[in-house]
């Protein structure tokens, strides 16, 4: 039998043990994935083909979960289903925007897009997401969404080949990729010829006869918030490339200060 010290001594490492937590992922040593809402749909794309591509690219890329919300309305003036909540991003580190919405202007529902965004939450804005949310004051001021963006832009020109060259090289999203030329792809202009004070790029673009136009940037939303942004991405086959896939992902994770060893997975 127990003697009466050595039973209270088990009863209190019982009581003690009773209070932690079962391991969690980080303490069995695996990895809790990135968790990723990719917000798509609307006009001009084959979003229905681009969600998978995204989705399986970045995942086989890196520790990321990618959950997807695609609008089936193919207009520019829908909201997507995934905002009519209040908490639309709660439980997500990081949210893609690649949705085509010019004509969604209704600013309760911009504030409510822009409210995890202006608490903190990372963003990544792909192609006509930079687009979309031209509320009043467009194109004459910077309206809500471009001060996320990083970039007003009011157009493109037409698809031709865009020739890619890194101007930050340096930059952890960008070390270890290369310049290249796409497929026939749009060239999104830069309003007045420049991104935002908050926003820096890391990579140009040029068709042929036009001038050099930012196409890849990171900016600093509202000092709290990390942003990265490309305007590249309009057709199927960029969006398949491996060189934009190694690029969206790792802008990702620099979004959300996970751009290293343990995240990306190995080639």
């Amino acid at each position: 039998m127990l003697n009466p010290s050595t039973r209270l001594f088990l009863a209190a490492v019982a009581l003690m043990m009773a209070g932690i937590p079962s391991a969690s992922a980080a303490d069995d040593g695996k990895i809790r994935p990135v968790r990723a809402l990719l917000v798509l749909g609307g006009c001009c794309h084959d979003y229905n083909a681009q969600k998978d591509l995204l989705a399986k690219g970045i995942a086989e890329r890196a520790h990321v979960e990618v959950v997807i919300a695609l609008d089936k309305d193919t207009s520019t003036g829908h909201m997507n289903p995934v905002y009519e909540k209040a908490n639309w991003a709660e439980g997500f580190d990081v949210i893609i925007h690649d949705e085509c919405s010019s004509d969604v202007k209704d600013l309760v529902i911009i504030d409510r897009i822009l409210e995890p965004h202006r608490q903190g939450l990372p963003a990544v804005l792909l192609h006509c997401g930079m687009h979309s949310y031209r509320s009043e004051g467009y194109p004459k001021s910077v309206t809500r969404w471009f001060e996320l963006t990083g970039l007003q832009s009011t157009g493109h020109g037409p698809q031709l080949p865009v020739k890619i060259g890194f101007t930050a090289p340096d930059h952890p999203i960008t070390q270890g990729l290369a310049d290249w030329t796409t497929v026939n792809e749009e060239l999104y202009n830069n309003s007045e010829g420049k991104l935002l004070d908050t926003a820096t790029a890391l990579a140009v673009g040029k068709q042929k006869g036009s001038e050099d136009s930012a196409v890849i940037w990171t900016n600093n939303y509202r000092e709290k918030t990390r942003v990265f942004a490309t305007t590249l991405g309009h057709n199927n086959a960029t969006v398949a490339d491996p060189r934009y896939l190694d690029l969206v992902t790792r802008g990702l994770l620099w979004s959300c200060d996970r751009l290293d060893e343990k995240y990306l997975k190995a080639k």
